[in-house]
């Protein structure tokens, strides 16, 4: 997986970067399917730095969240629970998809014989 930290209209320092890299690296543990995250920092407004976190997953899906304001560790704190909001709702709906799934196949197998015996 691929991590991508870019600034524009300033630099960042190489801790703030390593900082960065670790608390989103924490969304690979959540979803594993995730081939890369990007984080754009817009520094324009010193004082109020936006923040853009953009998450690739197999299968075309892109996860996107964005903050504006406040400090930039603060800022990067509530992207990344904003992702892992969407990660764990995506994840959910995926695996109640195949769970609803099987189950009406097994209902459907035991509707087919009552409906036989019924008409008969």
């Amino acid at each position: 997986m691929q991590i991508r930290i870019s600034t524009r209209h300033g630099n960042i320092s190489e801790q703030t970067r390593s900082k960065i890299i670790a608390k989103v690296e924490r969304l690979t543990r959540l979803f594993d399917r995730l081939t890369e995250i990007e984080v754009t920092i817009d520094l324009e407004h010193r004082d109020n730095p936006d923040v853009d976190l953009r998450a690739s997953a197999e299968h075309k899906h892109d996860f996107v969240a964005t903050s504006k304001g406040g400090e930039l560790i603060a800022s990067i704190d509530e992207v990344v629970h904003k992702l892992e909001q969407q990660l764990r709702k995506y994840k959910e709906r995926i695996q109640t998809r195949h769970r609803v799934a099987a189950g009406r196949e097994e209902e459907e197998e035991e509707v087919a014989p009552d409906s036989e015996t019924a008409g008969s």
